[in-house]
């Protein structure tokens, strides 16, 4: 070790070089005791400045960053709203997506005056139940929620309260833009953000609920679902059905818009529906989706499903005579014609006159079995799956006899679901292909993997003709708009009340195709027992509520789904059937 050099008598005692250039840096040379001292000082006042600058500034962060400590916590102990993907059209227009809204929350041990908590609170929220707010706030929970989804104007206000242990949580909200539109598709969510009914239940059961639960569900990482409807048309579907349901005073109205070449439902309403905005309203028992939970008797229009068969055999041809000279009596059961015509009939007009007694004798000729085994390879005797969780399976007679067959030719006896009716259809127009229906975007090669060769194309040829022959001189005549070539069916089915057909209750359908010569698109109306009115003559059948309806949905849709009108086309037998027997 160095040492200072002793000195000599008079002399200072030397500094040990070390103790100079520590000095040195520190203060520089030649400084005197008085600056040392203010430099200590000022050391000192810094060092302790600076304490107080860190524990001020996380005073401020703890203020700030509460919320976020509080979340953490929550995540751990109670469920958070997380993040869904955007729901859009196919056109882009959103349907579902979320926004950030603030929660109230509760850390009941640091709450200091909970009496005082409690009165400040439901003063300020006054729809807060302050018997479950003293019940929550009572427990021994280090986190409790008060109350979802406040709006900004109550933060606010409960913020500048200042009350100790009370915080807000941001979460994600879903809302739907479009309101009512499309209810029924979308469905909604709960609380929590977690899907419930609709495409809402589909997504998470397509994984998205095991992404919230691993925290992977931000919205950064989720894309848009595209869906197959088309907003636009969605709109004016559900518009005229809501003037056709004041204006025939209807206990219920819905439809369908597919696309009879991909299986892609376009638009899907049934009315009354409800606002997801407002979840209490989808509680309501009759606001149910009439389309895909219900299930009906669908009346004539299953007349098609009973000539494609017996055509699709090659057992009877569109000239085939049937004996329509008076009711059919099958046991106790008397079947009769609503128009008879009181002589032998074709096949044809079978059809266009939709005749009970027709329809029965050519599944009779068809024989049980076969009935049977045409109806499921339709896809008619089992339930339906499709994206929309919610289903419902046919109703089949539980010993399937002749009077069965007979009941059933001519739509009663057999109950299903309507989109289920909507795809058989599709498959006799659309050149023979029982394709599923779906609810996303698919295009026509991915459709054609999917489809299922169930009638032969001659056999689709001459149902696109029957049924274009019906807008020209049948029952479907009202809904024969110029230019678009309509064609179709109209049903009209008595319910059952108490055990009984009842006249004057009915069931209206009725579905058509544009353009008939080359389908692309199905329309399906359906009205719940319409009541008579002046201008119908006081008739309720299909033919004068739903088919004028759906001939206005036509004329709306058709320019939105880019179908150019053409005008002065030939009838249906020089138009569909010649070109038949050419590409034969």
């Amino acid at each position: 070790m160095s040492a200072a050099t002793p000195a000599r008598p008079g002399e200072k005692p030397t500094e040990p070089w070390r103790q100079r250039l520590i000095r040195s840096l520190l203060y520089g040379r030649n400084v005197d005791r008085a600056a040392k001292a203010r430099a200590r000082v000022g050391l000192a006042m810094l060092a302790f400045a600076s304490v107080y600058a860190l524990i001020g500034g996380r005073l401020v962060m703890f203020a700030i960053g509460a919320d976020a400590h509080s979340a953490r916590r929550a995540a751990s102990q109670e469920v958070v709203a997380t993040a869904r993907p955007d729901i859009v059209d196919r056109n882009g227009a959103i349907l579902a997506t979320d926004v950030k809204a603030a929660s109230l929350f509760g850390e009941p041990r640091r709450i200091i005056d909970k009496d005082e908590a409690i009165e400040l609170l439901t003063a300020t929220v006054p729809d807060l139940d302050e018997v479950e707010v003293r019940e929550r706030l009572s427990g021994r929970k280090g986190f409790v929620w008060l109350k979802r989804e406040i709006t900004a104007k109550q933060q606010q206000d409960i913020h500048k309260l200042g009350i100790p242990g009370i915080g807000f949580l941001r979460e994600n909200k879903r809302v739907y833009p479009t309101g009512n539109e499309v209810a029924h598709l979308i469905g909604l969510v709960n609380i929590d953000n977690q899907g419930i009914a609709g495409m809402e239940k589909w997504l998470d059961n397509q994984g998205l609920a095991d992404l919230h639960r691993a925290g992977f569900a931000t919205d950064r990482l989720q894309k848009p679902i595209e869906l197959s409807v088309d907003l636009r048309v969605e709109h004016a579907l559900r518009d005229e059905l809501l003037k056709a349901k004041e204006k025939y005073h209807t206990k219920a109205a819905s439809g369908i818009v597919s696309n009879v070449k991909t299986g892609e439902i376009v638009a899907m309403v049934s009315l009354p529906d409800f606002d997801p905005n407002n979840p209490k309203e989808a509680h309501d028992p009759d606001r149910i989706n009439r389309l895909t939970t219900g299930v009906y008797e669908m009346g004539s229009t299953f007349k098609a499903f009973t000539l494609a068969m017996a055509l699709d055999s090659g057992k009877i041809n569109l000239n085939s005579s049937w004996d329509a000279r008076g009711n059919l009596h099958y046991g106790k059961f008397t079947i009769h014609d609503s128009h008879s015509l009181g002589r032998f009939i074709n096949t044809k007009e079978v059809f266009t006159y939709s005749s009970n007694i027709g329809a029965a004798r050519i599944a009779l000729g068809q024989g049980v079995e076969a009935h049977k085994a045409f109806l499921a390879k339709m896809g008619q005797l089992t339930r339906l799956r499709t994206e929309l969780p919610e289903s419902a399976a046919p109703l089949i007679p539980r010993r399937w006899g002749e009077l069965n067959t007979v009941t059933i030719a001519f739509g009663q006896g057999l109950s299903v679901a309507p989109l289920q009716a909507v795809m058989g259809i599709n498959a006799l127009v659309n050149g023979g292909y029982l394709i599923p229906p779906t609810f996303m975007k698919r295009s026509e090669s991915e459709a054609a993997a999917l489809a299922k060769r169930v009638v032969k194309t001659e056999t689709s040829d001459k149902m696109r003709f029957l049924m274009r022959l019906n807008a020209e001189i049948g029952t479907a005549k009202t809904a024969n708009v110029n230019g678009y070539y309509v064609g179709g069916k109209t049903g009209t089915s008595e319910k059952v009340i108490n055990g009984r057909y009842a006249k004057k209750r009915v069931l209206n359908s009725f579905t058509a195709i544009m353009p008939c010569d080359d389908p692309k698109y199905q329309i399906l109306i359906m009205l719940d027992e319409p009541q008579p009115l002046k201008e119908t003559y006081g008739f309720i059948t299909s033919g004068f509520n739903a088919v004028p309806t759906g001939g206005k949905v036509i004329e709306r849709i058709a320019p939105l789904l880019g179908i150019e009108p053409r005008f002065d086309l030939p009838p249906a037998d020089r138009l569909i059937l010649a070109a038949s027997r050419t590409t034969q």
